[in-house]
């Protein structure tokens, strides 16, 4: 089992940064998907980025320009810098692991989530 720990998230004032951070527990398969989710209460939780183990990313439209996501394979490890942040990113941050075995098997793992805020 894999236990993704996240942290950085809190309160920010609009234009301001953040950069979160999820350490996974052990090295997983080499082929895997790292990144972030996101989730405001009462709606569905959403992708806001991801990177690929050879570094192929990914944003969604609302974030990009604005957050960069990387990945640390040494360290198990994806980040968040988020900029310029506006209040619409307020919301629970998720760390998410998609990891591809033999067989087509896959494994996912998600992080405990870390509350963002963004408020003046």
């Amino acid at each position: 089992q894999v236990q993704l720990v996240e942290s950085g998230g809190g309160l920010v004032q609009p234009g301001g940064s953040l950069r979160l951070s999820c350490a996974a527990s052990r090295s997983m398969f080499s082929n895997n998907i790292m990144g972030w989710y996101r989730q405001v209460l009462g709606k569905q939780r959403e992708v806001v980025a991801t990177i690929t183990n050879g570094g192929s990313t990914n944003y969604a439209d609302s974030v990009k320009g604005r957050f960069t996501i990387s990945r640390d394979n040494a360290k198990n490890s994806v980040y968040l810098q988020m900029n310029s942040l506006q209040p619409e990113d307020t919301a629970v941050y998720y760390c998410n692991v998609k990891s591809f075995g033999s067989y087509g098997l896959m494994y996912e793992y998600w992080g405990q989530g870390t509350q963002v805020t963004v408020s003046s």
